[in-house]
């Protein structure tokens, strides 16, 4: 029996969530605050491991978010989620309230000000930009300084935003250290004679081919790693930056200048998340991302009857594990909605 299903969020889990449900026979209604759908992969040049283009998953999910009955509401705000008897009332800022059987949440992540460390000087000086501005240049094919040369020599900082007790952030955001190495190998390629440091705590190469690239990023592109955290950033008169560094695996302080320095900024809960949570009574976890029912057979659930999680909404997530857990989204309320059926 066709029922309609609200999915707050689309990205990528969003996106899946609508598409699978859309092709399953129910009436979805998928609501994405931002100007246009893709979330934050819509803004990447390459994914890691095997450096397809970002693009292909996006069409992929263009694709499968049209098959059957799909609305989709942009440049809208969810407001609150509430229950009254077997119906779910969905608040927005544009079509007013909307009923629903049942409501999937996959508001995402935000990602962290990299202005909140002001020691790397992001906002400072005009060469120290993020991972995201990082990527922009690469859909433009160059890497520029401001003054519109290559770099000879370029920082990449991991772990900012992330894995710090002086900003909150306790968690690790997971994919900032293969983004770091994907990053790396693409300006060595791009720009052969560029040399490039990362500049990390541990190396967290957990998923699939991960460890693969690291070491290819080594042996055949000859990035440099240091373990270390970068203690300050401050710019010469000519412009250059120099950041100071302690490398703890040769117990010595290094000074260094560069040309640019890239910020590997990490996933914080999405700001309109959080507030749809505190609104509708749902519960953050000690990261404050939405904590599900149970960390091991339940990160779907929430405790709101007929609502669901997807996606990094929970934890942060690389772009595979968001769709693994949105499918996993649309089985649990394929499972609720049969029951509402009986």
């Amino acid at each position: 029996m066709s029922r309609h299903v609200v999915v707050i969020g689309g990205g990528v889990a969003g996106m899946e969530c609508a598409g699978r449900l859309g092709m399953m026979g129910h009436r979805v209604t998928l609501i994405e605050k931002d100007a246009k759908t893709g979330g934050h992969a819509a803004l990447w040049y390459q994914l890691f491991p095997d450096r397809r283009p970002a693009r292909e998953v996006i069409d992929y999910l263009n694709e499968s978010g049209t098959a059957g009955d799909v609305t989709v509401f942009t440049g809208t705000v969810v407001k609150s989620v509430t229950r009254g008897g077997n119906c779910l009332a969905v608040e927005t800022n544009g079509p007013g309230s909307l009923n629903a059987d049942a409501v999937i949440i996959a508001t995402g992540f935000d990602l962290f000000d990299a202005g909140k460390k002001e020691e790397y000087g992001h906002g400072i000086y005009e060469n120290v930009i993020t991972s995201a501005e990082l990527e922009e240049m690469f859909h433009n094919g160059k890497v520029l300084t401001v003054s519109g040369k290559s770099p000879e020599r370029v920082g990449i900082i991991h772990c900012v935003g992330s894995r710090d007790e002086k900003v909150g952030n306790f968690h690790c955001s997971k994919v900032c250290c293969v983004t770091a190495v994907k990053q790396a190998i693409e300006i060595r390629e791009l720009m052969p004679d560029t040399q490039v440091f990362c500049f990390y705590m541990d190396m967290r190469m957990f998923g699939p081919y991960y460890e693969e690239l690291y070491r290819e990023s080594q042996e055949k592109w000859n990035v440099s790693y240091v373990r270390g955290r970068v203690s300050e950033a401050s710019e010469t008169i000519g412009g250059r930056l120099v950041i100071k560094v302690e490398d703890t695996l040769a117990g010595r302080p290094l000074r260094m200048e560069l040309d640019m320095l890239v910020l590997m900024t990490g996933m914080e809960p999405s700001a309109a998340g959080s507030q749809l949570a505190r609104n509708s009574g749902l519960i953050a976890g000690a990261n404050g991302f939405l904590a599900g029912n149970d960390h091991h057979y339940g990160t779907n659930e929430s405790p709101l009857k007929g609502v669901f999680y997807a996606g990094s909404c929970v934890a942060p997530m690389n772009i595979t594990d968001s769709l693994s857990h949105a499918r996993a989204a649309v089985l649990g309320v394929s499972e609720y909605l049969s029951k509402l059926s009986q």
